[in-house]
């Protein structure tokens, strides 16, 4: 028991004390978010994870919705380990890397009803990005949060100089991307921003001004700039595909919903910072 203890206190110090490499990676870190729950941001994010792989890139995915962890579900995988082994110091970093059916898509899964309020304040979860981002083992690390602003949340957007939001046009969807922006244009520069369940690019590219607008008259930062990149379409195989634990982009990959997420994409390699 004490031999545990300690190997678990000593991974901590590790974490949390560890040195930041002398140069960059070259692995890239997207962290996706949304505010609001239920506007389909890990659904999103498996897809998306699909694309960048099919453009050749190894692709790390993070579930980082605490305790309400299902990218799991989405990439048809059952994982023995979870990054809080790897936390907890019962296991190495790359055990808990998860192989998908996915070429190129690695899964570092959460843990459904994981108790995190140990590790309260401790930034281990940005120190294991960190890690895992070191390792240099991906082209890109994709963080999937939870919803919201809780403590949780803010530690991965800390890190993170890519941030993309993922909104709807409900009124209170965008009352919290706005909440979003004004705890971002604090310490950065830029929030990649796109529109789940919209028609047609216009409507969100004319919220999004509408956004930046609204920043400047309540006198955010004024260098703090949002980057729409596109809207998402509804369409009923998304849930379906869902549901059967597959990947819409893989199985309709000429219905629009998958073109414009591949114009999102598109997009997204544009601008994702180093």
């Amino acid at each position: 028991m004490i031999n545990t203890i300690s190997t678990q206190a000593n991974k901590l110090v590790n974490l949390t004390n560890r040195k930041h490499r002398v140069s960059p990676s070259k692995t890239k870190l997207l962290t996706i978010t949304s505010g609001k729950g239920g506007v389909g941001k890990s659904t999103f994010t498996a897809n998306i994870a699909y694309l960048f792989a099919k453009a050749g890139l190894k692709v790390g995915v993070i579930d980082a919705d605490i305790g309400l962890a299902n990218m799991q579900v989405l990439f048809d995988v059952k994982p023995t380990l979870t990054m809080f082994d790897y936390i907890d110091g019962k296991s190495d970093l790359e055990d808990v890397f998860i192989k998908t059916q996915y070429p190129n898509i690695t899964l570092i899964a959460g843990k459904s009803g994981y108790q995190y309020s140990k590790h309260s304040n401790s930034l281990v979860l940005a120190r294991i990005v960190q890690d895992i981002i070191d390792i240099e083992k991906f082209d890109i690390v994709l963080v999937d949060t939870g919803a919201g602003l809780n403590e949780y949340v803010k530690e991965f957007l800390t890190i993170s100089s890519n941030i993309l939001a993922l909104t709807t046009t409900d009124p209170s969807a965008l009352t919290d991307v706005y909440a979003l922006m004004k705890m971002l244009s604090k310490d950065k520069n830029s929030l990649m921003l796109c529109f789940n369940h919209t028609k047609n690019y216009k409507i969100g590219e004319t919220i999004t001004n509408s956004l930046q607008n609204l920043a400047l008259k309540n006198r955010l930062n004024c260098d703090f700039m949002i980057k729409y990149l596109g809207n998402v379409s509804s369409s009923k195989n998304i849930s379906t595909t869902g549901r059967l634990r597959k990947l819409f982009v893989n199985e309709f990959e000429n219905q629009t919903v998958t073109k414009e997420l591949e114009f999102i994409v598109s997009s997204l390699l544009q601008n994702l910072n180093k």
